[in-house]
């Protein structure tokens, strides 16, 4: 992270954060406390002045906790910094550190909310939802919203329909995030959306393309006859085993597939964010699939054979957002969007980000009517 920040120095940087306090979050999350004074004290961050620091820890709570967390740094060079109370409904002047934890129900610069619980797939509770902010920085008023959506349970279900039956379910939820932001309670503005979506790859048309050459042998349970296994062995050349798919297992021979060119022959399979081309927008992919990772801090590059590698980790904006976002014709370096550590553990996920810089003037028409926004 502080690598990252030191080669692109961003004025204004937001983190995203998910599952704080780890898996094991009661056992875990008395050190999270340590590790946030920590970041914001760094050497690296010095040139940081203002900071603010969200943290759902309310792990007591099951209707509420989320588990994400958010960090915003502003560069002590940055003027006229303003963050929205959604109670207040106005903007506010960014000053000093503020740290927020517990319950942020209750804080009126953010809103935060886990999904219904009917959105859950086996009606089990999970630390799924989002939270949302809203900054205003010289001229330009935006909306970051960070989000967790959910998993594939089972790889044997995620492979039975295409699209998945998971893959309905997280459509449902970011549909419910997006309606949300733009609904008739605030004023209309650009957003980010960003963080863990869980978009896995088309699971049957993966297999199948994988294995186009291959038989399929089906293992059942020998009491209830459910499937619990699929073997695909190649036709010929010894009957070699290509593939092994549990509900946790997802062992392909050959994992150079999913990093040569950065896995670019299997983007075609991405297909979860077409549904909402008309809403979101995100920059070409050039980074292999971001999940899962190994976990074993020597194997920075090699996958977990537990799920099909995917691009779970995405940063995707409105299209009034892309037009926020300037481009330069001399220099492309002006627009980044790329994954972190790719030959170190980062645990099972690799973060991935995005390095812009906002357009002079780009938010002007916002400004005319939020006039703390204008640059003094």
């Amino acid at each position: 992270l502080f690598q990252v920040v030191h080669a692109h120095k961003p004025h204004f940087m937001a983190l995203h954060c998910q599952e704080f306090g780890g898996k094991n979050y009661e056992a875990s999350m008395s050190h999270v406390d340590k590790f946030v004074k920590e970041l914001l004290s760094s050497d690296a961050m010095k040139d940081y002045n203002r900071a603010r620091v969200y943290l759902d820890e309310n792990y007591k709570s099951q209707e509420h906790f989320t588990a994400l967390g958010s960090f915003y740094f502003l560069h002590e060079s940055l003027k006229n910094i303003y963050q929205f109370d959604f109670k207040a409904k106005k903007y506010k002047k960014v000053t000093g550190k503020e740290i927020y934890s517990d319950t942020l129900e209750s804080t009126p610069m953010l809103e935060k909310e886990k999904f219904p619980q009917d959105y859950f797939p086996e009606c089990k509770w999970s630390r799924k939802g989002f939270i949302r902010t809203r900054w205003c920085i010289t001229d330009c008023a935006f909306d970051l919203v960070n989000i967790h959506l959910f998993h594939d349970a089972s790889n044997l279900i995620a492979w039975e329909t295409s699209p998945s039956v998971y893959s309905g379910i997280r459509h449902k939820a970011l549909g419910y995030v997006l309606d949300r932001i733009i609904d008739q309670r605030f004023e209309k503005v650009s957003y980010f959306v960003f963080g863990d979506f869980n978009f896995r790859l088309d699971a049957k048309a993966v297999v199948e393309t994988l294995c186009a050459k291959a038989t399929m042998q089906t293992i059942r349970a020998a009491d209830t006859n459910e499937v619990v296994k699929l073997i695909f062995r190649e036709s010929d050349n010894d009957r070699k085993v290509m593939l092994q798919l549990e509900k946790k297992l997802f062992d392909y021979f050959n994992q150079d597939v999913f990093r040569d060119n950065n896995g670019t022959a299997l983007l075609e399979f991405d297909r979860e964010l077409s549904v909402f081309k008309d809403r979101l927008y995100e920059l070409d992919i050039s980074f292999p699939p971001s999940y899962p990772y190994s976990e074993d801090s020597s194997q920075g590059r090699q996958y977990m054979n537990t799920r099909c590698p995917a691009w779970c980790d995405r940063i995707l904006m409105s299209h009034s957002a892309k037009e926020l976002i300037l481009k330069s014709e001399n220099d492309e370096k002006m627009v980044i969007y790329d994954h972190i550590g790719p030959n170190v553990c980062m645990g099972d996920h690799k973060p991935v980000f995005l390095s812009f810089r906002i357009a002079a003037g780009a938010g002007k028409p916002i400004a005319n009517v939020h006039k703390c926004c204008v640059v003094q």
